[in-house]
């Protein structure tokens, strides 16, 4: 039978030789403080850095050739990326700031921010004489033979006329006479600033107050133009496009700018609107036959940037005039290079 031994009733109980959770030193018999256990973070971003960076050399001392390879093709591609974000962030700042809120932009950016409407007068001639006393005669102008008419020259201040009168009765519209250096002999002088002397020289008919928002535009060779350069200068002039057009010229050339210019720059027919004003009897019946024929080249050729028209306008460009638009305008940059028989279909502010 096995025995059991008890120390008595005042034996110690049981006991532990050293604490736990702690370190002894035998040797020394002191405690020693125990080391924190380094925090194990899943991410370390400079060995991160410097494993991806081992790699890499590794990789480079395998493949050199392969690996300059992708590392160029990535960016290339990094660069592609920027560009086009660039570009779109530009774009798109300069549709917000110039087409968000019309007449916006201040004066000194635009001196006329705040008109929403162009009245066009298309020119026809220059004024030659050095007297503003005689605009209602022909030879104060240079005529072309078909233009030499009794009562031609009258025409034409009808034309300026009708223009300050609408732009009278428009608080908001800007006058643009319009018409480039088009005549050689005329010297350079464009038809456009030949308008406005004589609108100043009969004190705008009566209207003082048109003249502060009645300018020029000086570089338009044929019709077409007329109606395309007086948009891009209304733009220069008002930071905006506008809303309403009004053109003014003989009644017969109404269909022309109607429905062929109007159609080409697809602007909205409801917003479009022409004054015309008759041509002189005698030259009435030589007029409609010429007119014919000029619709019908504009119809299979409506930029006229073709053929006889393409031919015809740069012989009205005798000084060799360079032509600033479309810079004053970049938005319809696309509608001032196309060339083609049939519509522009490109982006365009007020489709």
């Amino acid at each position: 039978m096995k025995k059991i031994y008890s120390l008595g009733p005042n034996s110690p109980k049981s006991f532990q030789a050293y604490p736990r959770g702690i370190d002894f030193d035998l040797e020394s018999g002191t405690i020693k403080k125990s080391r924190k256990p380094k925090s194990s973070n899943l991410f370390h971003p400079r060995k991160m850095i410097k494993s991806i960076g081992n790699k890499f050399q590794y990789y480079y001392k395998l493949h050199p050739v392969l690996l300059f390879l992708i590392s160029l093709s990535i960016g290339i591609t990094i660069l592609v990326v920027l560009s086009l974000y660039e570009s779109k962030y530009r774009m798109m700042s300069s549709y917000i700031n110039k087409f968000n809120n019309v007449g916006s932009d201040s004066s000194e950016s635009y001196p006329f921010s705040k008109l929403r409407n162009l009245v066009m007068v298309a020119g026809h001639s220059v004024y030659t004489s050095s007297s503003c006393e005689k605009v209602d005669r022909e030879d104060a102008w240079f005529l072309e033979s078909y233009q030499k008419h009794k009562g031609q020259a009258a025409t034409f201040v009808s034309h300026i006329e009708k223009g300050v009168e609408i732009t009278g009765n428009d608080d908001a519209a800007l006058l643009l006479f319009s018409g480039g250096e088009t005549r050689k002999d005329a010297g350079p002088r464009s038809e456009a600033q030949s308008y406005w002397i004589v609108a100043e020289s009969k004190g705008w008919f009566g209207k003082q107050e048109v003249r502060w928002r009645a300018l020029t535009e000086e570089h338009a060779r044929d019709s077409f133009e007329n109606l395309l350069f007086s948009v891009c200068r209304f733009r220069e002039l008002t930071g905006n496009y506008p809303h309403n057009i009004t053109v003014v010229g003989y009644d017969f050339k109404e269909e022309r700018f109607v429905n062929l210019h109007r159609s080409a720059i697809r602007f909205p027919d409801t917003k479009f609107f022409y004054s015309g004003t008759p041509s002189s009897q005698t030259s009435r019946e030589a007029a409609l036959k010429g007119e014919e024929l000029v619709r019908t080249q504009f119809h299979d050729d409506p930029y006229g940037c073709l053929g006889s028209l393409r031919r015809k306008k740069l012989g009205r460009d005798p000084f060799h005039r360079s032509i600033p638009y479309p810079n004053g305008c970049p938005e319809i940059e696309g509608l001032f290079r196309y060339c083609g028989t049939t519509q522009y279909s490109g982006p365009l502010p007020w489709a």
